[in-house]
Protein backbone atom coordinates (compact mmCIF):
# COMPACT_ATOMS: atom_id res chain seq x y z
CA UNK A 1 0.00 0.00 0.00
CA UNK A 2 1.48 3.46 -0.95
CA UNK A 3 2.07 5.75 1.91
CA UNK A 4 -0.90 8.20 3.17
CA UNK A 5 -0.85 11.28 1.59
CA UNK A 6 -0.53 14.46 3.32
CA UNK A 7 -3.64 17.44 3.68
CA UNK A 8 -3.60 20.42 5.13
CA UNK A 9 -7.23 20.90 5.90
CA UNK A 10 -8.77 24.70 5.24
CA UNK A 11 -10.91 26.04 8.07
CA UNK A 12 -13.95 25.89 5.46
CA UNK A 13 -13.79 21.73 5.60
CA UNK A 14 -13.29 21.69 9.49
CA UNK A 15 -16.47 24.18 10.04
CA UNK A 16 -18.75 21.35 8.96
CA UNK A 17 -19.00 18.81 11.77
CA UNK A 18 -20.37 16.50 9.10
CA UNK A 19 -16.94 16.84 6.52
CA UNK A 20 -14.96 17.36 10.03
CA UNK A 21 -16.40 13.91 11.65
CA UNK A 22 -15.61 12.25 8.61
CA UNK A 23 -11.74 13.70 7.75
CA UNK A 24 -11.01 12.76 11.51
CA UNK A 25 -12.96 8.87 11.30
CA UNK A 26 -10.84 8.58 8.32
CA UNK A 27 -7.28 10.18 9.85
CA UNK A 28 -8.45 7.72 13.02
CA UNK A 29 -8.45 4.71 10.07
CA UNK A 30 -4.84 6.02 8.91
CA UNK A 31 -6.24 7.15 5.47
CA UNK A 32 -4.15 10.44 5.22
CA UNK A 33 -2.39 12.55 7.47
CA UNK A 34 -4.22 15.92 8.79
CA UNK A 35 -2.72 18.97 9.01
CA UNK A 36 -3.39 22.36 10.61
CA UNK A 37 -2.59 25.00 12.52
CA UNK A 38 -3.77 27.22 15.81
CA UNK A 39 -4.60 29.79 12.92
CA UNK A 40 -6.63 27.40 10.99
CA UNK A 41 -8.25 26.49 14.15
CA UNK A 42 -9.12 29.46 15.39
CA UNK A 43 -10.45 30.89 12.12
CA UNK A 44 -13.14 27.62 11.87
CA UNK A 45 -14.63 27.85 15.79
CA UNK A 46 -14.86 31.96 15.18
CA UNK A 47 -16.34 31.77 12.09
CA UNK A 48 -18.92 28.95 13.88
CA UNK A 49 -19.60 31.26 16.61
CA UNK A 50 -20.65 33.92 14.64
CA UNK A 51 -22.74 32.13 12.53
CA UNK A 52 -24.17 29.81 14.99
CA UNK A 53 -25.14 31.36 18.54
CA UNK A 54 -26.41 28.40 19.93
CA UNK A 55 -22.91 26.96 19.96
CA UNK A 56 -20.66 28.11 22.99
CA UNK A 57 -16.26 28.99 22.65
CA UNK A 58 -16.06 25.53 25.33
CA UNK A 59 -17.71 22.99 23.01
CA UNK A 60 -15.92 23.90 20.25
CA UNK A 61 -12.86 24.16 22.32
CA UNK A 62 -13.66 20.00 23.04
CA UNK A 63 -14.35 19.41 19.66
CA UNK A 64 -10.85 21.16 19.04
CA UNK A 65 -9.11 19.17 21.58
CA UNK A 66 -10.39 16.23 20.76
CA UNK A 67 -9.07 16.82 17.20
CA UNK A 68 -5.54 16.99 18.20
CA UNK A 69 -5.46 14.12 20.19
CA UNK A 70 -6.12 11.60 17.46
CA UNK A 71 -4.84 14.14 14.75
CA UNK A 72 -1.75 12.44 15.14
CA UNK A 73 1.19 14.44 13.80
CA UNK A 74 -1.61 17.03 12.76
CA UNK A 75 0.56 20.31 13.98
CA UNK A 76 2.46 22.27 11.48
CA UNK A 77 4.85 24.54 13.15
CA UNK A 78 7.79 27.23 11.19
CA UNK A 79 5.36 27.67 8.78
CA UNK A 80 5.11 31.63 9.81
CA UNK A 81 8.09 33.48 8.06
CA UNK A 82 6.73 31.49 4.64
CA UNK A 83 3.50 33.19 4.55
CA UNK A 84 5.10 37.38 3.26
CA UNK A 85 7.31 35.12 0.88
CA UNK A 86 3.83 33.62 -0.77
CA UNK A 87 1.36 35.25 -3.26
CA UNK A 88 -2.17 34.07 -3.97
CA UNK A 89 -5.13 36.35 -4.65
CA UNK A 90 -6.43 36.45 -1.08
CA UNK A 91 -3.44 37.38 0.92
CA UNK A 92 -5.07 35.98 4.19
CA UNK A 93 -4.54 32.38 2.59
CA UNK A 94 -1.47 32.56 2.67
CA UNK A 95 -0.78 31.00 5.74
CA UNK A 96 -3.15 28.03 4.48
CA UNK A 97 -0.13 27.62 1.49
CA UNK A 98 2.18 28.34 4.12
CA UNK A 99 1.12 25.69 6.44
CA UNK A 100 1.32 23.11 3.44
CA UNK A 101 4.61 23.81 2.13
CA UNK A 102 6.21 23.51 6.17
CA UNK A 103 4.30 20.82 6.39
CA UNK A 104 5.67 18.86 3.11
CA UNK A 105 1.64 17.94 2.24
CA UNK A 106 1.01 17.81 -1.47
CA UNK A 107 -2.71 18.83 -1.17
CA UNK A 108 -4.93 21.68 0.41
CA UNK A 109 -8.42 20.59 0.81
CA UNK A 110 -10.45 23.31 0.52
CA UNK A 111 -14.06 24.63 -1.12
CA UNK A 112 -12.18 28.20 -2.18
CA UNK A 113 -10.33 26.68 -5.33
CA UNK A 114 -10.41 30.02 -6.73
CA UNK A 115 -8.42 31.59 -3.99
CA UNK A 116 -5.54 28.42 -4.68
CA UNK A 117 -4.74 28.76 -8.09
CA UNK A 118 -2.73 26.05 -9.75
CA UNK A 119 -0.12 28.90 -11.20
CA UNK A 120 0.79 29.55 -7.40
CA UNK A 121 0.84 25.97 -5.96
CA UNK A 122 2.52 23.58 -8.85
CA UNK A 123 6.21 25.40 -8.34
CA UNK A 124 5.48 24.49 -4.66
CA UNK A 125 4.64 20.90 -5.44
CA UNK A 126 1.26 21.66 -3.73
CA UNK A 127 -2.58 20.87 -5.50
CA UNK A 128 -5.97 22.86 -4.29
CA UNK A 129 -8.44 19.67 -4.39
CA UNK A 130 -12.29 20.36 -3.27
CA UNK A 131 -13.49 18.18 -0.64
CA UNK A 132 -15.41 15.62 -2.63
CA UNK A 133 -12.84 14.83 -5.14
CA UNK A 134 -9.90 14.34 -2.13
CA UNK A 135 -12.40 12.11 -0.20
CA UNK A 136 -13.51 10.22 -3.96
CA UNK A 137 -9.51 9.74 -4.33
CA UNK A 138 -8.89 8.37 -0.16
CA UNK A 139 -11.83 5.91 -1.09
CA UNK A 140 -10.44 4.92 -4.68
CA UNK A 141 -6.98 4.34 -2.70
CA UNK A 142 -8.82 1.85 -0.38
CA UNK A 143 -12.76 1.38 -0.46
CA UNK A 144 -12.37 -1.35 2.41
CA UNK A 145 -10.78 1.04 4.81
CA UNK A 146 -13.06 3.98 3.40
CA UNK A 147 -16.04 2.19 4.63
CA UNK A 148 -14.84 1.15 7.63
CA UNK A 149 -14.63 5.40 8.18
CA UNK A 150 -18.14 5.82 7.49
CA UNK A 151 -18.68 2.55 9.14
CA UNK A 152 -17.16 4.65 12.38
CA UNK A 153 -19.14 8.27 11.83
CA UNK A 154 -22.22 6.40 11.53
CA UNK A 155 -22.15 4.30 14.74
CA UNK A 156 -20.71 7.75 16.65
CA UNK A 157 -23.86 9.52 15.35
CA UNK A 158 -26.47 8.30 17.74
CA UNK A 159 -28.38 10.85 19.13
CA UNK A 160 -30.48 10.42 16.72
CA UNK A 161 -29.06 7.84 14.94
CA UNK A 162 -28.31 8.21 11.25
CA UNK A 163 -28.71 5.37 8.23
CA UNK A 164 -26.42 5.55 5.42
CA UNK A 165 -28.71 7.74 3.66
CA UNK A 166 -29.24 9.78 6.01
CA UNK A 167 -25.45 10.98 6.28
CA UNK A 168 -25.26 11.36 2.18
CA UNK A 169 -28.17 13.17 2.76
CA UNK A 170 -25.91 15.65 4.96
CA UNK A 171 -22.83 14.96 2.91
CA UNK A 172 -25.05 16.54 -0.33
CA UNK A 173 -25.97 19.47 1.61
CA UNK A 174 -22.15 19.77 1.63
CA UNK A 175 -21.57 19.79 -1.84
CA UNK A 176 -20.08 16.68 -1.84
CA UNK A 177 -22.09 14.39 -4.31
CA UNK A 178 -19.47 12.23 -6.02
CA UNK A 179 -19.09 10.22 -2.87
CA UNK A 180 -22.17 8.92 -1.98
CA UNK A 181 -22.70 7.38 -5.20
CA UNK A 182 -19.21 5.72 -4.53
CA UNK A 183 -20.75 4.74 -1.61
CA UNK A 184 -24.07 3.34 -3.16
CA UNK A 185 -22.13 0.52 -4.51
CA UNK A 186 -21.44 -0.94 -0.86
CA UNK A 187 -25.03 -0.12 0.67
CA UNK A 188 -24.97 -4.56 1.57
CA UNK A 189 -22.04 -3.66 3.81
CA UNK A 190 -24.33 -0.83 5.63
Amino acid sequence: MSKSPIAVLDACILYSATLRDLFMWLTVRLAFQPKWTEHIHAEWMENLLENRPELTRARLERTRDLMNRWGRDWRVVDYEALIDTLTLPDKDDRHVLAAAVASKASVIVTFNLSDFPKRALDPLGVRAVHPDQFLCELFDKDPALFVMAIHDQLDALTNPPHTLDDLCGKFRLEHITKLPKKLEAYREEF
